[in-house]
């Protein structure tokens, strides 16, 4: 799926969401299209969404459960630069 596909404002909702379990996610940068996946850039580092999950979001967001939040939530990777402040 091209990038331009994916609506950038369902991702920076997600991550808003998100950042109710993950303080340290930060904000959206940029995002890049997998097959299945789009891997998206924060400034606190990088998550992974399914596809599905950001069209989800767009298209019926009160069906994404707390369950699946956090799954996504625990996918987040802080940067290098993030982590070594941070320890």
């Amino acid at each position: 799926m091209p990038k331009n596909n994916i609506p950038a404002y369902a991702i920076v909702e997600l991550l808003m969401r998100l950042s109710h379990y993950n303080e340290l996610i930060g904000d959206y940068k940029g995002h890049t299209v997998r097959t299945e996946n789009v891997l998206v850039k924060t400034t606190g580092g990088g998550i992974t969404f399914p596809i599905t999950l950001i069209m989800q979001q767009f298209e019926n967001p009160e069906t994404i459960d707390n369950d699946a939040l956090v799954s996504v939530a625990s996918l987040f990777r802080t940067s290098r630069a993030k982590q070594k402040t941070i320890s």
